[in-house]
């Protein structure tokens, strides 16, 4: 395991992404308990792989997890190549993201009274910032120049740029004021970075108190910013580089969501009656 964990930090491997890969090789080690792991065979390793999904209902991310944390420990630790685990992967589901109208945002930001809180929210969705790139963001990366904000060492640890919007400086502006942050642009009590968990509970007491259904989360100001771009005519090569999608393909989801082309379809109903 100590060995998995140093290999896992020298390639650069998120805190997040070494955790998970940890709990998941060790319960893997747990279900084969008092064997030596390099005398596991490759059908054993898949019959662990089908209880997970059977027994214990694991869900499609988790049994990736699963998969790439075993396949890396074998392949990395114990220089052993894995092609059959692979073939194990789940087929992934196309489901479209959740999207928010520009009503609804606003809604939500109506009830949220707290100023930071505010300044919080309304930069994630001014900006398609995704949750762990709004807590990470330092004083410099707001650049009130050239109106944009520099992502530093986001997913696929790749820097990028994403718009500033005018409301969005107004408001860190006084939000500077008024906090006076030191090195985070947002900071919790202790001065630290704001935790992930607090701007989640902020965004969804705030939904709850508008009385909008729909199955939201911070991720979906994200999916709702790139969503109403597209439909203002932004072209979708644009839209990819201020997400910091590296294919295309992750970005052509929103044309499925988008109304500006399906809101000028009638209804061959609207035709007859």
């Amino acid at each position: 395991m100590d060995e998995f964990i140093h290999i896992l930090k020298l390639r650069r491997y998120s805190f997040h992404t070494i955790k998970a890969y940890r709990s998941h090789l060790r319960r893997f080690f747990d279900y084969y308990t008092n064997r030596d792991p390099r005398g596991i065979h490759d059908a054993e390793i898949r019959r662990y792989l089908s209880h997970l999904v059977e027994h214990n209902a694991v869900s499609r991310s988790q049994q990736n997890q699963a998969i790439n944390a075993i396949k890396f420990y074998y392949e990395e630790v114990c220089r052993r190549p894995m092609p059959l685990i692979s073939r194990d992967r789940p087929k992934t589901e196309k489901r479209l993201p959740v999207v928010l109208n520009g009503s609804e945002v606003g809604k939500i930001f109506d009830e949220i009274k707290n100023f930071k809180h505010r300044c919080i929210i309304s930069l994630i969705y001014a900006s398609g910032l995704r949750l762990s790139e709004v807590i990470n963001l330092s004083i410099p990366d707001i650049d009130s120049k050239r109106m944009l904000i520099h992502i530093r060492g986001a997913k696929g640890k790749k820097d990028r740029y994403t718009l500033l919007s005018e409301k969005s400086l107004e408001m860190l502006r006084q939000y500077y004021k008024m906090f006076h942050p030191k090195k985070w642009l947002f900071e919790g009590a202790d001065a630290g970075r704001y935790s992930a968990r607090s701007v989640q509970s902020i965004f969804q007491k705030a939904l709850k108190q508008t009385g909008i259904t729909k199955h939201a989360t911070v991720h979906t100001l994200r999916h709702s910013f790139a969503t109403h771009l597209l439909e203002a005519g932004v072209d979708l090569r644009y839209i990819q580089e201020l997400l910091g999608h590296e294919s295309s393909r992750t970005t052509e989801i929103y044309t499925h969501v988008s109304n500006r082309k399906l809101s000028q379809i009638k209804s061959p109903l609207d035709h007859i009656i």
